[in-house]
């Protein structure tokens, strides 16, 4: 039977380009997308560019657990396994006032971090009927910040604002999404390390949007993105960095590891970082190696989506 690839966010950017990727290599395909009017479009383009008509389009909202579980619920029933999962999907627009997702969680951490976790712990029993289950986490440099000894996630302010001093910023929701992302990385690989399901991450520092995309953002946001547009790659470099990491028989006995854009396994920095390591991309903060902060970030997203959990 041919291999069966879930991504999410797989109608723009990195996941556009990785799901034709996995349909050009013979792949069942699911994007997984909250835009299926929009996500209609893009499936058709894999499917005629790939010539692979298994290419699947299924609702889904990674902010919501009610999504998710009817998601997961769909899946279990139609495919009889998942070999891979690629948590691609995320969230993040610049000044962009506090939400909260229907389930009453920062929006931007409930999409990158809470919603990656549920959508993975659902789908679990599926990978393990694998012969080679990997799960792929998108993490982001933006968790840089956390070299600095004095950044910590901010657990207080994750379901409503409880302090009344707080000042909400989506740039420092984002990083503590991805940091928390990261975190689960390395505790569910710990969690299901006696199983034979893999998980990985990978750093990305940026992909070349579309126009689509800039438009979105509001000024002066929007001209800082037409910048860094003229020096990110083609998503297609990082998406196929994502295949490589998902199917390479190089990475089939390893988990836990957080790779770098060269696809170099990244090492815990010093608590004392230099500037080449703070500046390079060898070595992530030393703050999402702590064991208490996973434990806490897991048991956090356990919390939350415990009507949800499957122990």
């Amino acid at each position: 039977m041919k291999k069966i690839v879930i991504i999410t966010g797989a109608n723009s950017g990195i996941g556009k380009e990785a799901a034709l990727r996995f349909a050009i290599d013979d792949f069942n395909v699911v994007m997984a997308c909250r835009n299926i009017q929009k996500s209609e479009k893009v499936r058709d383009e894999i499917i005629r560019l790939s010539g692979n008509s298994n290419v699947r389009l299924m609702m889904l909202d990674m902010a919501s657990f009610n999504s998710i579980k009817e998601f997961t619920d769909r899946f279990k029933e139609e495919y009889p396994k998942l070999d891979i999962l690629i948590n691609n999907a995320g969230y993040f627009e610049h000044g962009a006032k506090y939400k909260l997702s229907e389930n009453g969680i920062e929006l931007t951490f409930a999409t990158n971090a809470v919603g990656p976790f549920l959508l993975t712990t659902l789908l679990i029993d599926s990978l393990k009927k694998s012969d080679d289950p990997r799960v792929l986490n998108a993490s982001s440099n933006i968790i840089k910040h956390f070299f600095s000894p004095k950044k910590q996630i901010d657990f207080a302010n994750l379901q409503g604002i409880k302090d009344k001093g707080y000042k909400h910023s989506v740039y420092n929701s984002y990083r503590n999404s991805k940091i928390a992302l990261l975190m689960l990385t390395f505790r569910m690989a710990k969690k299901y390390e006696e199983s034979n399901v893999k998980f990985f991450s990978l750093q990305i520092n940026g992909a070349r949007m579309s126009k689509e995309t800039l438009r979105k953002f509001k000024m002066p946001w929007r001209l800082v993105a037409h910048i860094q547009n003229l020096f990110f790659p083609h998503p297609s470099y990082m998406a196929n960095n994502y295949f490589e990491i998902c199917t390479s028989a190089k990475y089939k006995d390893i988990t836990g590891k957080h790779f770098n854009d060269k696809l170099e396994v990244m090492k815990v920095a010093p608590e004392n970082p230099a500037l080449k390591d703070i500046l390079g991309t060898s070595v992530y903060p030393v703050y999402a190696d702590r064991k208490d902060e996973q434990e806490a970030v897991i048991r956090l997203c356990e919390e939350l989506a415990s009507e949800y959990f499957i122990q």
